[in-house]
């Protein structure tokens, strides 16, 4: 798995609209129609949908 990137202000944005911390996960990839993010912490892996 690729190493996570920090996300912009925009992604932050976007991260805080599900309920997440957003200094808390990184953006592994970015597709079309959805984003991979990884919590720093745990490991944990979450898809959400993009904007």
């Amino acid at each position: 798995m690729k190493n996570g990137k920090n996300p912009s202000r925009n992604d932050k944005m976007h991260i805080s609209t599900f309920r997440l911390q957003p200094a808390n996960w990184l953006i592994s990839k970015k597709t079309g129609e959805k984003w991979l993010i990884i919590h720093r912490v745990t490991g944990t892996v979450k898809t959400i949908p993009a904007p």
